[in-house]
Parts: structure tokens; sequence; C-alpha cells
């Protein structure tokens, strides 16, 4: 028998995720959508909104800057080798570096 189903609201999934980021200093990634994907970096203030297949609409990224409470972010592209990312980071989050990669934290 599998377990049931639980709806978790996007908004307490992103805050969650953002929490996550802050106190583990790792990446977080959450599937938000149908092919619309969000990873919020260590520290929690900044994140990259790409989609598998095409690009992100910047009020997608405005709803999630909203979501996770972000002061004057700022809004640009990045063009990874396969995908184009909107970045999104907080006023003065720029500074805060990237956690090295490793295994997965289960908090």
């Amino acid at each position: 028998m599998s377990h049931p189903t639980v709806t978790v609201p996007i908004r307490e999934a992103l805050r969650y995720a953002q929490g996550r980021a802050e106190r583990l200093a790792r990446t977080q990634q959450l599937e938000i959508g149908e092919d619309l994907f969000v990873r919020i970096a260590p520290g929690g203030r900044k994140f990259l909104l790409f989609c598998l297949d095409g690009e992100p609409d910047r009020s997608a990224a405005e709803a999630v800057a909203a979501a996770l409470a972000l002061r004057n972010p700022t809004y640009g592209w990045h063009q990874g080798a396969t995908l184009r990312s909107l970045t999104v980071i907080e006023e003065g989050a720029a500074d805060v570096p990237e956690a090295p990669a490793g295994p997965d934290e289960n908090s």
C-alpha cells in the first residue's frame, strides 16, 4: 500500500527549501511546476529558475522572489552548457559563497 498524498502549498515548500539552504549552506532544488525548477543557493538569498525545455518567465521569478521575501532582487540570465536560467539575487547577497559539492544532507 502506498503512502497517502500530502499537498503542501508551494510557498511553504519554497520557504522550507530556503531555510535548508541557509541552515546547511547547500543548494536546494525544487520542481515547482511542470518543467519549472528552482535552485536556491546556500544562504537562501539567491536562486536560479530554469526549465528543461525552454526558458522561465520573469513573472514566475518575481513570484518566487516574493515568496522567499527577497529584498530588492536583481534579475538576469545565466547561459549554462545546456540551459539558460533566470538568476535572482537579493541586494547584498552576491558575496555569499557556494558550498563545495558533497553528499546530500538528509535533515
